[in-house]
């Protein structure tokens, strides 16, 4: 399956925890002043992969704890990305997925393709990019408003339940 990405990182240590595979997808709707991807605003910009490929290439480092989706607006190449999030399971690596919609907006709009990657997530980073919330102290995020939300849990109880790091 073909998706639109800006670029890969095979190696992340900031984009959630432990080693990670970071897919920044190509395209977003929200453009968010003072995001720190615009260049991935455009949906024509970047280029064009196969998801194959990509899956490949998450196969071949052995040391990745999770893969991250991010963008660019993962929620906006929904079919594609999910492909990518189920491979990683597969693989015994958890899914982090960033959108700059938030939970109650996702869960609102009900997209089946949508719901279908959120479903498929471990953990997502929701909200928009405020400039005026910035800070460099967060972890994982780069606004206050923005939340880590445990999927599988905020699925069970019906609202959001924020995502705790493990205590080693």
């Amino acid at each position: 399956m073909k998706i639109q990405i800006a670029g890969t990182v095979n190696d992340s240590i900031v984009d959630g925890p432990g080693l990670r595979y970071a897919v920044f997808v190509q395209g977003c709707s929200h453009r968010c002043p003072g995001c720190h991807n615009p260049e991935t605003h455009d949906p024509m910009g970047g280029h064009e992969e196969d998801t194959e490929n990509l899956i490949a290439k998450m196969k071949k480092n052995p040391l990745l704890s999770g893969v991250t989706l991010s963008g660019g607006e993962p929620m906006e190449q929904p079919a594609p990305a999910l492909e990518l999030a189920k491979a990683a399971h597969a693989n015994g690596q958890n899914v982090w997925c960033y959108t700059g919609y938030t939970w109650e907006e996702l869960m609102q709009e009900n997209d089946p393709d949508r719901m279908a990657l959120l479903r498929e997530a471990d953990v997502l980073v929701d909200g928009p990019f405020v400039m005026a919330q910035k800070s460099l102290e967060l972890d994982y995020r780069g606004s206050k408003n923005q939340r880590l939300i445990d999927v599988r849990a905020s699925l069970k109880a019906g609202h959001p339940i924020l995502w705790t790091p493990p205590v080693w």
